[in-house]
């Protein structure tokens, strides 16, 4: 009985963990839903986390050898610094006639696969970290019987997987209530490529942190000093979204 209260306590911890990994994730998806119309938005969230718990699952089996590939997330953290980058000097330079253009191409659906595949990529690179988080967390369970699962036993592997099972399901309606939020305040979308540049900020220390790289200490990325960091400046950047983007929408309304 105690050692089932004890794996129950430890996957309401994965849950909860995975749950605000989720936060920040899930604004980088709906990001990249956005430009789709609203009834292929639903579907590339579907099919791009779909693909992505796919690789979540083969790489729970593989964790002990991805764990030395700091690439997956240098290559995540380059990524998203692009996008985020491009988008916002895009929205501030480009021309109305390229945003009208650009508006009817996604309006016609162009892209669909590729945004799926985008999808894919970047939980890819948000799925080594959380898996370390949560191996961390599962290996101080007692073992259960002999059978081990890529060299985890196979009772800390299962609460790992339903772990990562329901911050998959968790970040996809997440993401899908951030979609909602960009829809109804389109002045929001300058602060979730913020978010979206600050959360590739957080792979970049992920990255460096690796002990392959070793510019900053193993432990930084995981140390309350860090997460305080990161936590205050993203709650910032969406505050500050926010407030501006709600007035904005109220000074449109009474000029109408």
């Amino acid at each position: 009985m105690d050692i089932f209260l004890e794996y129950a306590w430890v996957l309401v911890v994965l849950i909860v963990l995975e749950g605000l990994l989720a936060a920040d994730n899930a604004v980088v998806m709906a990001v990249m839903v956005k430009h789709l119309p609203k009834d292929l938005q639903k579907k590339a969230l579907f099919y791009g986390l779909f693909g992505a718990f796919i690789f979540r699952f083969v790489a729970l089996f593989l964790i002990t050898v991805l764990v030395n590939y700091w690439q997956i997330q240098a290559v995540g953290a380059l990524y998203l610094l692009f996008i985020s980058i491009k988008n916002i000097y895009e929205q501030k330079f480009k021309k109305e006639e390229e945003e009208e253009e650009n508006e009817e191409k996604s309006q016609k659906g162009k892209g669909f696969w590729a945004t799926v595949a985008k999808v894919e990529f970047a939980d890819i690179a948000f799925a080594v970290d959380s898996m370390l988080a949560a191996v961390a967390i599962a290996v101080t369970l007692p073992e259960v019987g002999d059978f081990h699962i890529g060299g985890i036993n196979a009772g800390q592997f299962a609460v790992m997987f339903f772990g990562g099972i329901i911050g998959m399901i968790l970040m996809r309606f997440a993401a899908q209530w951030f979609v909602k939020i960009l829809n109804d305040y389109p002045d929001l979308e300058t602060a979730a490529f913020l978010i979206v540049g600050w959360v590739g900020v957080k792979l970049v220390v992920l990255t460096l942190s690796h002990d392959k790289v070793g510019v900053l200490p193993h432990d930084f990325p995981h140390s309350t000093t860090w997460e305080i960091i990161f936590w205050g400046v993203l709650l910032a950047i969406a505050l500050g979204g926010w407030f501006t983007s709600v007035a904005k929408k109220k000074k449109h309304a009474t000029e109408e």
